[in-house]
């Protein structure tokens, strides 16, 4: 019986390799797809406010880590100018303002951030 079993088994497994093999690939999947790739390649080389980790704003002289800190923590935004409401000082509003031109927004995505990967995504010099 259990001999009757074991080739039972491997002869589904066999099938099922078969047809696996003679299917097309669209049959078989969706094509798959990276949605944290496809969120990045979205921003058009801007900083993304909803989605970007705090270390993504070391290139603006002044805001990291700081101003970028509360910029993550007090997203998401519907627009850009959506952070000038949060509690800023006149330093960090114009500091932004300089800036303003290099972000952008786009609705969150739990890919980015799910955890506090934004925050801190654990990556040390």
């Amino acid at each position: 019986m259990k001999r009757l079993v074991a080739w039972m088994m491997s002869g589904m497994l066999l099938a099922g390799l078969l047809v696996t093999l003679l299917l097309p690939p669209a049959v078989q999947a969706e094509e798959l797809r990276n949605v944290a790739d496809e969120k990045i390649a979205a921003r058009q080389g801007k900083v993304d406010l909803n989605n970007s980790p705090v270390r993504s704003f070391q290139q603006f002289p002044g805001m990291y880590p700081t101003l970028a800190s509360k910029i993550v923590i007090g997203g998401p935004y519907e627009e850009i100018d959506d952070v000038l409401g949060l509690d800023l000082t006149d330093r960090q509003k114009e500091l932004f303002e300089k800036y303003k031109d290099n972000f952008t927004v786009t609705p969150p995505s739990i890919a980015l951030n799910e955890g506090d990967d934004r925050i801190n995504q654990g990556v040390y010099r």
